[in-house]
């Protein structure tokens, strides 16, 4: 069946929109803009039927695909108005100003010859949407109260919309997957008509007088809530990609050498600027603003336009010279695309010109070409997976210029300090979370063939360019540039990609909420249900696995939902210790299988990939809810050293938590049996044998073991030891002594 959509494109009259900080607005905001003007006024005795029929088929589409156009958020306005709270001056109206409050506004401005614009997709249902078509019409405001709009709609077939889009010229919003209540936004759910039916309602009746003796009292009740859902919307900026080509040979690249970047993108926002402003001189002041960033206020840094020449880069031999450039056009730039994009195609670039020493002839032009190919983007982390460690390929320009002359170790200490706040501070401003990321500063580049900070054309940045490499506490998508020469093609960043995915993940839990050690097997199977959680919502979000079952390296059951045979140990482990010895659980540890199980292969592809999955779910795992045992913060440690007595290396180890044999003796003495059951398990998990001392075994009601030993080893192993029945779930857990 042809897909079909409904289209509705909304017109405020005079460009401001006092709805909120969401922009575009959403669609339950227009949801609620189309009922409030379908019911209400002169249509309230018009039967409600057919108008309810199409507003629950429309609550029950996916979410809809949304255009609107560069916004500019205003500066803030603050009135002060009555709080509606006249019995606290004893009802004198004349005494109001005691009462008056706070309001700030800051509305949204926006050309008020553009619209938005809504496209649903639908299947079936073509009579409801002709009907909510009509119903458009009737709508009369959009936000607040003084946000007078208007509407029109129309059903045509999706490509169609889709068409109509992509011409509307602003940044097209996508629906992209179930977002956070507090930050995405509102879209209708089956259900949200009712609920604004219940609310108003509520609403005109939220004030009931009653008799309090011989007084009369006045009551309030709150309106209960809509209901709707909510969606993250990607609305991405447009990426325009240029290839350098001669003049010449247009199939030829002329490379430019890459300690010429910022050369390259001051030519290029030039020859840009130049064009722009003769084509549309009533609006070069405009221009300069999100281009060269002259006049520009703290609103315009997210409208500014990204000059980003690209270094070849995605093999080790790769020469890293400079054969593309990237232009990011961010959503709400008030430039059109198309504009930007014939201004730079089949222009020269001034100044790399291969001319004649001897005559001054001009032998060859560098042309700006539109490439079609965008693979090497990836290269810098742009259409692919979420990275914690990123590099840079062009050296950043930090705001602190490094210490000249011969420097002492205290006050190398001090500027390295520096230099790493300064990182944080460009990490700031370029929104990006700078909170417990590892900064590494240096002169030299990280990349083979990359060239030497010092080696760049620095311009006004002399004396403050850095190589930076920074490992944030959670994943980041290209492109990434930092510091103060971002806009220029300084601080551009790549991924490490060929990085491996962490094998074991450590959790400190704040002192303040950390749980008692008997807690430690409600924590571990809390920690246990999280990560599966977190993980199936990652693992869901690819749909051609969507309906496929959890692997059972993160549950330790078969597909049907058996557990693991036993002895197989190629699922997680998860840990619960205390470091310090006060009595309380402060660090907890999620670890893959071939680090506690020495027997199981963790080359292979498929191990990579869930352990690749499991970093990306664990990313944001910021509070553990155990039930009774609380709900604890958690903070992300970095990985413990050869020092650490769980995780780090040593030839005599001691119990930390009981053991508990494979097999139940058969006769034989009790510790006899747990030294040689404890033998057998460390051959099993690939271990050497070890001299087995049992120190203590308690026999439970049911007749279970649970003993405490020391292993000595002829040389250190590393831990972590994880043994016997239950060492999944933290216990059999050895420290080294």
């Amino acid at each position: 069946m042809l897909s079909r959509a409904l289209l509705i494109e909304v017109r405020l009259l005079d460009g401001r929109y006092h709805g909120g900080r969401d922009w575009p607005p959403s669609p339950f905001r227009l949801f609620q803009a189309l009922v409030a003007g379908a019911y209400g006024g002169r249509w309230k005795s018009e039967p409600d039927d057919s108008k309810d029929a199409a507003f629950r088929w429309l609550e029950q589409l996916d979410p809809p695909h949304i255009a609107a156009p560069a916004k500019f958020n205003a500066r803030a306005t603050s009135y002060f108005v009555p709080n509606n709270d006249l019995d606290a001056v004893a009802g004198d109206p004349r005494r109001i100003s005691e009462i008056r409050v706070r309001k700030t506004i800051r509305p949204v401005l926006f050309d008020s010859q553009s619209s938005c614009v809504y496209a649903w997709r639908f299947y079936e249902g073509e009579d409801y949407a002709l009907r909510i078509r009509d119903l458009a019409e009737r709508l009369h405001t959009f936000g607040l109260g003084i946000d007078a709009a208007f509407a029109r709609a129309e059903v045509c077939a999706w490509d169609d919309a889709n068409a109509r889009l992509a011409m509307h010229g602003g940044a097209v919003a996508r629906p992209s997957m179930p977002g956070k209540p507090d930050g995405d936004p509102m879209c209708p759910m089956p259900g949200s008509l009712d609920s604004l039916k219940v609310r108003h309602r509520a609403s005109v009746n939220r004030f009931e007088s009653r008799r309090d003796g011989r007084n009369s009292v006045t009551l309030f009740r709150q309106p209960p809530k809509a209901e709707f859902r909510s969606i993250a919307y990607e609305r991405s900026p447009a990426r325009l990609l240029f290839e350098l080509r001669s003049s010449g040979d247009s199939n030829r690249f002329r490379s430019v050498g890459q300690e010429r970047a910022q050369e390259v993108a001051i030519a290029v926002r030039d020859h840009v600027t130049k064009r722009l402003s003769g084509a549309l001189p009533d609006r070069v002041a405009e221009i300069a603003r999100v281009i060269t960033g002259q006049g520009a206020g703290s609103a315009d840094i997210v409208r500014r336009l990204r000059f980003m020449p690209l270094p070849s880069i995605g093999f080790r031999h790769t020469d890293p010279s400079i054969r593309r450039v990237l232009v990011e056009v961010p959503a709400d730039c008030p430039l059109q695309i198309a504009d930007i994009e014939w201004a730079m195609s089949g222009q020269s670039l001034s100044g790399f010109e291969a001319i004649d020493a001897a005559t001054g002839e001009i032998l060859e032009e560098t042309i700006l070409t539109p490439s079609d190919d965008h693979a090497m983007l990836s290269n810098y982390g742009i259409g692919g997976r979420a990275v914690r460690r990123w590099r840079t390929i062009t050296p950043a320009a930090l705001p602190e210029p490094r210490t000249r002359g011969r420097v002492g170790g205290q006050k190398r200490v001090e500027a390295a300090g520096r230099q790493a706040a300064a990182v944080a501070a460009s990490l700031r401003h370029a929104g990006l979370d700078c909170r417990d990321a590892d900064i590494r500063v240096q002169r030299e580049p990280f990349f083979p063939k990359g060239t030497l900070a010092d080696a760049f054309h620095s311009g006004r940045f002399a004396g403050r360019l850095r190589h930076v490499e920074v490992v944030f506490r959670n994943p980041v998508r290209g492109p990434v540039s930092i510091g103060d020469g971002r806009w220029l093609g300084l601080g551009i960043m790549a991924p490490v990609i060929a990085e491996a995915p962490p094998a074991v993940h450590v959790f400190a839990i704040d002192p303040a909420e950390a749980p008692r050690l008997a807690e430690r097997e409600a924590m571990v199977r809390a920690l246990r249900r999280a990560v599966m959680a977190r993980v199936d919502e990652e693992f869901r979000r690819d749909r051609a696995r969507r309906h496929d079952p959890l692997p059972s390296f993160f549950t330790g059951h078969e597909p049907e939902g058996a557990p693991t045979r036993p002895g197989h140990h190629e699922h997680l482990f998860f840990l619960a210790n205390d470091c310090d010895g006060d009595g309380r659980i402060d660090r907890l540890a999620v670890i893959a299988p071939h680090l506690a199980d020495r027997s199981v292969v963790s080359s292979n592809r498929s191990t990579t990939s869930h352990l690749r999955l499991l970093d990306q779910a664990l990313s944001e795992l910021t509070i553990l809810r155990a039930g009774q045992a609380g709900a604890p913060r958690l903070l992300r440690a970095t990985r413990p050293d050869e020092d650490d007595p769980i995780f780090g290396s040593g030839k005599c180890w001691i119990s930390r938590s009981l053991y508990r044999p494979t097999r139940h003796p058969k006769g034989e003495d009790i510790k006899t049996a747990v030294a040689e059951d404890l033998l057998a398990e460390c051959a099993r998990r690939g271990l050497p044998r070890p001299e087995v001392e049992v120190l203590d075994v308690k026999v439970g009601p049911r007749g279970g073991l649970a003993a405490r030993a020391r292993l000595r080893f002829e040389a250190a192993v590393m831990g972590p030891l994880l043994l016997g029945r239950g060492s999944h779930f933290g216990e059999g857990m050895f420290g080294a002594e």
